[in-house]
């Protein structure tokens, strides 16, 4: 039974943990991992009435490379500023390491310490929905064409009751988020890789009679420019939002300069904007190119709800997350992933997911 440590207890990092224990199971009902769950946090470790170990993380985390020596995987579910020193150290005992960051320096780090990576040793970054599985999908449809013109790639995690001015409620990470609407945003322009400003290129569309707006924000491309650059005109990836937010975001980070105070701006968020599980995720992938010479567009449009699983309610975030990053272990200890060193999202079949035990929570 494969030894799995998950690093963070928070909203994320518990329903990860509650995949793994339920959904992880065999012909015998049971689990095929055997996971321990570390935090700082002792409160967060209570709640977790599963079936794995628990361990407390010291705040110095001078206790952390005890936590991760004798695992084989690693998962961190924490913001992206602790992932580079849980890849170091994995880096340095040896077990495979797994996140979820949209950050771009964090995955560069990584993406680097990866080329000394042993043999059976791989390390996964931007396991969740985006980065993630929207760059799975979208790459997947390029497979189609003989030639790639555009690539659009539109995630939104959204309310399903908007009822403030916001048009937004809390559903992931803040930090996260900040990261997201603050930093430059990769894309293909003209052929070349260019960066440009988050919260620019605002454009509306619909969806299933429903009106959005999307804008650019940081990271979700993941790796797909490096990959793609030479052999697409134009690729961008822009979150989606009710009509009317980011006009309210442009004027508090931009107008109002928190961009320079974002632990001011995550006080701000995290103490006014509630919290929602009643969510539903939007994902909107569209390639257009030639096929037998004729231009053509194909896209795939999912929408994934927040629902009862395993005997609570779980959000549409807390769903499509867990499940990208379950996925793409499970896949790495059925050999479906290359062998070592970095792997990439795109590096990952698209059939092998979808089919996955855990990549089903996708299935439109």
């Amino acid at each position: 039974m494969p030894k799995i440590l998950l690093v963070g207890a928070g909203k994320i990092g518990s329903a990860i943990a509650k995949m793994l224990c339920f959904a992880a199971r065999d012909y015998n009902d049971e689990q095929e991992y055997d996971v321990t769950v570390a935090d700082f946090n002792p409160e967060a470790l209570d709640r977790l009435d599963l079936p794995v170990k628990k361990f407390q993380l010291l705040p110095d985390t001078s206790n952390l490379e005890e936590a991760i020596k004798g695992n084989q995987a690693v998962l961190s579910a924490c913001s992206f500023s602790a992932n580079k020193e849980i890849a170091s150290i994995c880096f340095q005992l040896g077990p495979s390491y797994f996140d979820l960051t949209e950050d771009v320096s964090t995955t560069n780090f990584i993406k680097k310490i990866a080329a000394g990576a042993r043999d059976g040793q791989i390390f996964m970054p931007q396991c969740g929905l985006a980065p993630g599985f929207i760059g799975i999908s979208a790459y997947n449809l390029t497979k189609e064409f003989d030639k790639i013109d555009t690539i659009k790639m539109r995630v939104g995690a959204l309310p399903r009751y908007p009822s403030n001015t916001m048009k937004y409620n809390l559903t992931w990470s803040t930090d996260g988020l900040i990261n997201e609407y603050c930093n430059f945003c990769e894309c293909i322009y003209d052929g070349q890789i260019v960066s440009l400003p988050a919260l620019e290129g605002l454009e509306q569309f619909s969806v299933d009679g429903v009106d959005y707006e999307a804008f650019n924000t940081s990271g979700g491309l993941g790796t797909l420019c490096e990959t793609l650059k030479g052999k697409v005109r134009h690729m961008d990836y822009k979150t989606a939002r009710y009509p009317g937010h980011r006009d309210l975001m442009d004027f508090l980070i931009n107008g109002l300069r928190f961009n320079d105070s974002r632990k001011q701006l995550k006080e701000i968020f995290d103490t006014v904007i509630p919290l929602t599980k009643q969510d539903v995720i939007l994902i909107f992938s569209s390639v257009t190119g030639w096929q037998d010479g004729r231009l053509t567009q194909v896209s795939d449009v999912r929408k994934i709800y927040s629902k009862e699983m395993f005997g609570e309610h779980w959000s549409g975030i807390q769903i499509t997350t867990a499940a990208g990053i379950c996925a793409s272990v499970d896949l790495h200890f059925e050999g479906k992933l290359p062998k070592s060193g970095f792997v990439r999202q795109e590096d990952v079949n698209f059939k092998d997911y979808i089919e996955n035990r855990f990549g089903q929570f996708y299935e439109r």
